[in-house]
């Protein structure tokens, strides 16, 4: 159950929304050439969309004109034009259609360029940062930028560019088409446009904090939904299901609370370019009738300047939309390039060294660490380990045990001081040559969702079903798995909880035995299981230890007393080291470690 403080103050702003929206526009670049036949099939389409209402006027104008002459017997319509126009206009429309089929789909091609490349980007950075980027984050917050975030940022991309071309390009093309049928009809209704434009800018400024905290108190709730289905058992063994409803409830209503004032914030807009939009219908019939009994503009104008009068208020609420959806776009984009410009682990270095020829001895030489600058917690660390020792680390809890581990196969780097692979640095090694040296057996074990034989593979993905089975069987646990419905071929679930916990340690050393590492690093796992199932995996572990250099992390000191030499720690140092006898006789803190697990009470 991953337990930890929730990241992420729901207060926070967004820190840079122009710098954030200045790396959307750079990520888009590379598709400048897409967009660019964009833009040209849009201005096409809405060019030819633009005409419409003006030849829709003249059409009008001309069956307007047609009725009075009929009325006052001054002759009738004049059909075939009006049939012909008609045909031009719907040859107009159906070409503009066309090419906002072919914007549209040159558009949502690009934006799910952009999120696959966004996506691989976030998987390549992913397996770039350091631990202790995941040891200070909950896995929901983490999954929340991988998912949520990004397909916020997705759903939005495509739909937003999209929109802002064809509304700029119907905006511009409205305007001139108004100009040229009436400048002053045209300035009569855009007289409310700075209104609006203050209005949305005012709605833009509060609004973005509000997203930012959707997003924010969305990861948080997803942390707690993540923990809590977990450790589901846990939280019903101690009755905690009143308290994590409760913790999801205030989390939940964070959430309800950022949601509907981003929500509000982001459709508050919309009635105002409604209620600006009907404003201008009054103006322009009251006007443009007073311009026709003025004869300075015909009948049919007004019907054409009506609709670019709705065509532009179109296009403004269009704007308006695509600015409620730049809200959570550039909120989600933030997130997703602070994910992608975390620090990530010193640059690696290529092995100039034969990584085959490594036998496997260790020395730590001065060794000093602290996860903080400020706060050390491995002091002056010295031991020397030849190759094929069993070396057994011993301690209370937080005497840097596992530290250790972690500094050895260089998921942090040290302080000062150095530790060394037959002589070579660990820092002169390539990570990835690094830990293939190393094969681990961990108290928690884990095992993915495929099956027992790709599991038992994973380290050895070329491996074939016989090699498989002679690591299960080394692993004593071939037996077992013949008993299962499809034997090596039956699928693990999500949680691995179709088998037992024993039987997940046995296929963990099968594992590792496929690898066959030259260095191991056992964190005893045998307290949890039953007798029969612990000798089974001593036996096991026995056999994988066999010619390699063993680290064991003990936890049962009475498992370790054959081990070559023990490494007893606190508070980050080597207070004594010793084989088990020698540690007893001296009657030391070991002594007092070994007889506090066998005291009678």
């Amino acid at each position: 159950m991953a337990r930890g403080p929730m990241r992420g103050n729901p207060t926070d702003k967004a820190k840079d929304f122009k710098g954030t929206l200045k790396k959307l526009l750079s990520y888009i670049k590379e598709y400048r050439v897409a967009i660019i036949i964009v833009m040209i099939f849009a201005t096409l389409s809405t060019i030819f969309s633009i005409i419409g209402p003006n030849i829709l006027g003249d059409v009008t104008t001309e069956i307007f004109n047609g009725l009075v002459n009929k009325i006052t017997n001054n002759g009738g319509m004049n059909f075939d034009f009006i049939g012909k126009t008609l045909l031009l206009l719907l040859g107009l429309y159906a070409f503009s259609a066309f090419c906002s089929f072919i914007q549209s789909f040159i558009m949502n091609t690009v934006s799910v360029k952009i999120s696959y490349n966004l996506r691989r980007e976030i998987s390549t950075k992913f397996h770039k940062l350091p631990l202790s980027y995941f040891e200070s984050k909950t896995h929901g917050e983490i999954l929340s930028r991988i998912t949520n975030d990004v397909d916020t940022f997705s759903s939005n991309l495509g739909q937003t560019l999209t929109q802002a071309i064809t509304s700029i390009a119907t905006l511009i093309g409205t305007l001139i088409m108004m100009i040229s049928i009436s400048g002053s009809m045209t300035i009569a209704s855009l007289i409310l446009l700075p209104i609006s434009v203050l209005g949305m800018g005012f709605i833009m400024s509060k609004s973005q904090k509000f997203f930012t905290r959707q997003q924010t108190n969305l990861g948080n709730i997803n942390g707690v939904v993540e923990e809590v289905y977990g450790g589901h058992d846990i939280v019903q063994v101690f009755n905690a299901t009143d308290k994590e409803i409760e913790r999801f409830e205030d989390l939940n209503d964070k959430l309800y609370d950022s949601g509907w004032k981003s929500q509000f914030a982001s459709t508050a807009m919309h009635p105002l370019m409604n209620f600006i939009g009907n404003i201008n219908y009054v103006l322009v019939s009251i006007y443009g009738g007073y311009l026709v009994i003025k004869e300075k503009i015909q009948v049919g104008d007004i019907l054409s300047f009506s609709q670019y009068v709705r065509n532009l208020n179109q296009s403004a609420s269009t704007m308006a939309q695509i600015f409620a959806l730049l809200q959570p776009t550039v909120a989600a984009a933030e997130r997703i390039f602070e994910f992608l410009e975390e620090k990530e682990e010193v640059k690696d270095v290529k092995t100039k060294f034969d990584i085959n020829s490594i036998q496997g001895n260790i020395e730590f030489k001065n060794v000093v660490f602290g996860y903080n600058e400020d706060k050390t917690i491995i002091h002056n660390f010295n031991a020397k380990v030849k190759k094929g020792e069993k070396i057994a680390i011993v301690g209370p809890t937080g005497a840097g045990k596992t530290t250790m581990v972690k500094l050895l196969m260089r998921f942090y780097d040290i302080n000062s001081g150095s530790i060394t692979i037959d002589g070579h640095d660990i820092r002169d090694f390539k990570r990835s040559d690094l830990r293939s040296l190393f094969g681990m057996v961990l108290q928690d074990t884990w095992l993915f969702n495929g099956s027992v034989a790709d599991n038992i593979r994973y380290g050895k993905l070329d491996a074939d079903i016989e090699e498989v089975k002679n690591a299960a069987r080394s692993a004593s646990v071939h037996h077992f798995i013949k008993t299962l419905p499809d034997t090596y071929d039956m699928v693990l679930s999500e949680e691995s909880d179709n088998i037992s916990g024993g039987q997940k340690q046995l296929l963990t050393i099968a594992r590792v035995i496929l690898t066959d590492p030259k260095i191991l690093i056992l964190d005893e796992a045998t307290s949890s299981v039953d007798t029969r199932t612990e000798i089974l995996i001593q036996e096991a572990m026995d056999h994988l230890m066999e010619g390699r250099t063993s680290f064991i992390i003990a936890h049962r000191l009475s498992t370790i007393k054959n081990a070559d030499l023990i490494l007893v720690m606190d508070n980050g140092d080597i207070v004594e080291q010793g084989t088990h006898e020698e540690l007893l006789k001296k009657n030391g803190f070991y002594a007092k470690l070994y007889n506090s697990q066998f005291e009678v009470i």
